[in-house]
């Protein structure tokens, strides 16, 4: 992952101007630490901030066509770049770096290219021959982006809003799937695939067509020319993510450079759910395993740092950043700079486990699409930043486009959870890569239960945040959060405490209005409350409040909502565990 920053249209052009822009390009820093570089034009200035994964030596930005009259500053990985340099075939290329043909794709196409790319970006590019500008962002968001007007009438855009929450009068996320253009005066969307409209698709079924689609997912973001792994959780997800890299990465131009035994990472609480699991998967791949140890009051100690690179105040996000950020800086210390992570496939296939409550394959097909449309404030937002603020970066093979069309495509009644039949969530998933003649993994880790990643990295690291929120902030603060927090007002003291600490950080109204908010339970949309009575009077993101359908469920009397002493049913079993010390986490998407 790289930092971009971009501000054009400013009054101001001084040197001075120049030297405030590369300090807040400064602020980001931590996602590129390789190299810097800026280009000024009349009023547009464009920064960047390079972590280099392709062509380290040559790649830096921003980059530029022949004559320089295009300028791009990107961050993402253009996987199809070579492809696409084959059509610009007239075309002089000064690097290797597959972000250049964003450059080369404009002066040949204006600004109807962006869907010809195959990837996760987010760009700004200046045209200095009519000063106009073009700023885009990738399909579900994997990449973050940030919109800012200065009170001079100019424009800003951002890797992270804390690079301009200080200069503009207002900001906002970048949505997802759209270009800004200077010519059109605001958005538009290039995102348009079949599923957006959330109609009901009607496709058969076909495991074969499944498994290739996300094997070559996963094949095309082995493009690299520096040391990779898999954030491997011992769960489905990351499970299958490091069986089909482990399986294809043998006569990869990566594996040349580095090896073609694969690498893989977790990290947990001592008896956690997944530590287990991902040291047997490890173990069935022949992966070179690293697992990682950290205290609970390491990872309580991290929290203010994790919110302040994150940038968001949702419970779910900052339970399941925390480990993840420990991690990165783990995998960082090792040399490693880019990894593959499993997010996105319970959005897709309805894999949390509240979608055992779906009534019919309609609502649970609508609850996928709104999952998969809201991503960008979840858990793309936890895996980009979280690996990026130690300049690790995290790719997403479930998050291709193609890979999504197809299982999007399906007649959802196959995604419908049916024990009758004996389909668990994302029983289509696991059946694609239920080979008996060349098993990509153990039987019972194919079909394991759900856990999400707050929960896997061990239920005592949840009660502990709880525990730890509630020393922290009083009964009659909680009264009077309204008063105090109008916007998104928390309701349980876990909440509260986070948000405390984002309003330090990011005091503006704008920074607050990023962050999503209404009920969930088990991580669903408030929509979805509606299809168990009990959720309403459990609205806690965590697994475990999915009553009735997981296995360690929460007691359907304990009291989750206020974080207070009646915050966890079991919390006193685990306390003597919590306290113990040595922790860890496994990680999965």
């Amino acid at each position: 992952m790289c930092g971009i920053l971009a501000a054009l249209g400013c009054i101001d052009v001084s040197q001075a101007k120049r030297a405030r822009i590369l300090e807040l390009s400064r602020r980001l820093r931590h996602r590129g630490p390789d190299w810097s570089g800026i280009s000024h034009h009349g009023n547009c200035f464009l920064a960047h901030q390079r972590l280099a994964i392709v062509d380290p030596t040559s790649g830096n930005q921003p980059l530029y066509n022949e004559d320089k009259t295009i300028v791009v500053t990107v961050n993402g990985e253009i996987y199809n770049h070579e492809e696409l340099r084959t059509k610009l075939g007239s075309h002089k290329f000064r690097t290797r770096s597959d972000c250049e043909v964003i450059a080369h794709l404009y002066e040949a196409y204006g600004e109807d290219f962006v869907d010809m790319l195959d990837g996760m970006f987010s760009f700004v590019l200046l045209d200095t021959r009519d000063n106009s500008f073009i700023a885009a962002r990738d399909a579900i968001g994997i990449t973050p982006l940030y919109t800012g007007w200065g009170i001079d009438g100019s424009i800003w855009f951002a890797s992270e809003m804390k690079a301009l929450n200080d200069e503009c009068e207002r900001f906002e996320c970048f949505p997802p799937g759209h270009i800004y253009s200077s010519k059109l005066g605001g958005y538009k969307r290039w995102y348009n695939p079949p599923w957006f409209s959330e109609d009901i698709p009607s496709t058969p079924y076909d495991p074969l067509v499944l498994r290739k689609a996300f094997e070559q997912a996963v094949l095309k973001r082995l493009m690299a020319d520096v040391p990779f792994g898999v954030l491997l959780s011992g769960g489905l997800d990351s499970s299958l993510v490091a069986a089909v890299a482990s399986r294809y990465l043998a006569g990869t131009e990566v594996a040349r450079q580095w090896g073609a035994k694969l690498h893989t990472f977790c990290i947990g609480l001592q008896g956690s759910p997944d530590l287990k699991a991902a040291r047997e998967v490890a173990d069935y791949l022949g992966s070179f395993h690293h697992e990682f140890n950290f205290t609970v009051q390491e990872g309580i100690d991290a929290i203010e740092e994790v919110i302040y690179h994150i940038e968001t105040y949702d419970v779910t996000t900052i339970r399941a950043s925390t480990p993840m950020f420990l991690m990165s800086r783990k995998i960082k210390s090792l040399g490693v700079k880019m990894v593959l992570s499993g997010e996105g496939s319970d959005e897709i296939f309805g894999g949390y486990l509240y979608f055992h409550k779906a009534p019919n394959k309609e609502e649970l097909h609508r609850e996928t699409c709104q999952k998969i449309k809201s991503l960008h404030l979840y858990d793309c937002l936890r895996a980009n930043k979280s690996t990026a603020a130690w300049g690790v970066e995290a790719r997403m093979p479930f998050l291709d486009k193609e890979f999504i069309n197809i299982s999007m495509g399906i007649d959802p009644e196959w995604k419908m959870v049916r024990p009758d039949l004996g389909r668990i969530e994302k029983w289509i998933l696991r059946k694609a890569f239920d080979d008996v003649e060349k098993p990509y993994l153990p039987k019972h880790i194919l079909y394991r239960q759900k856990e999400q990643f707050s929960d896997g990295v061990g239920y005592s690291w949840i009660d502990g945040l709880k525990e730890h929120a509630a020393n922290h902030v009083t009964n009659m603060m909680l009264a009077n959060a309204k008063y105090i927090y109008p916007e998104n007002t928390p309701t349980t003291k876990e909440a509260y405490y986070y948000r405390m600490i984002f309003e330090r950080f990011f005091p503006q109204n704008a920074a607050r209005l990023t962050v999503p908010g209404g009920p969930s339970v088990a991580c669903s949309t408030a929509k979805a409350l509606e299809w168990d009575a009990a959720w309403s009077r459990n609205p806690d993101p965590s697994g475990r409040a999915a009553l009735g359908v997981h296995v360690d469920a929460y007691k359907e009397d304990a009291d989750i909502s206020n974080g207070d002493e009646k915050v966890s049913a079991d919390f006193s079993i685990k306390k003597e565990k919590f306290l113990d010390g040595g922790v860890k986490v496994a990680v999965d998407g």
